[in-house]
């Protein structure tokens, strides 16, 4: 696929052409219920989390307030939607700056282009650090490659700092799963590591 196809892909996923619908998870155990990701891989998330699938491997969890959601603008792009993306080949093959191919070594963004900041659609993302890396149990006997990145909001004319947040990734390469988290998700991390596989 061409660039300029993907980067039609990306527009669609940012919400030009996509209404999700919430999927289908399975039932309700004690608050939680089961997110199957792929591969075997299966989350209890809790059950007031609303699992969107956006695309072929672009699944959305919904874990609080979301505007967009159900709207135009709902996609990896759009901001002030409390959630967290869980990514598979398709995603991978794009998710890195200029739609390369996404490695550890450089922050998730699908696109070539100055997105919305995440939480304030009225500042642009700014620059995009390393903040924290290493190795983070997804479930028994996985490794997950983890990555921080500090990430922060400008203004649009002045590149004037108005915001922060960071961007935190979970990347299995031999399972092709990637889990991309803006929003500091709580508890996030021990639903990964309590993951099961099958």
């Amino acid at each position: 696929m061409g660039k300029k196809a993907l980067s039609m892909v990306l527009a669609g996923l940012a919400g030009a052409a996509v209404l999700a619908a919430p999927s289908a998870a399975s039932a309700t155990v004690s608050g939680t219920k089961g997110l199957q990701v792929r591969n075997g891989l299966t989350l209890r998330i809790p059950s007031s989390w609303k699992v969107y699938t956006v695309d072929k491997d672009w699944t959305r969890v919904v874990t609080g307030s979301c505007p967009t959601a159900g709207t135009n603008r709902f996609g990896f792009r759009d901001s002030e939607c409390h959630s967290f993306w869980v990514l598979g080949p398709k995603a991978i093959e794009i998710g890195r700056e200029y739609f390369d191919a996404y490695t550890p070594e450089s922050p998730f963004y699908p696109g070539s282009d100055v997105g919305p900041c995440v939480n304030d659609k009225k500042l642009w993302l700014g620059r995009m650090r390393p903040a924290g890396k290493g190795l983070a149990p997804i479930g028994r006997g996985h490794q997950a490659y983890y990555r921080a990145w500090s990430a922060t909001c400008v203004t649009p004319n002045t590149s004037k700092v108005k915001g922060r947040f960071t961007q935190r990734e979970w990347y299995l390469p031999t399972s092709k799963i990637l889990f991309v988290d803006q929003w500091n998700t709580p508890g996030l991390s021990a639903i990964l590591k309590q993951a099961t596989w099958s």
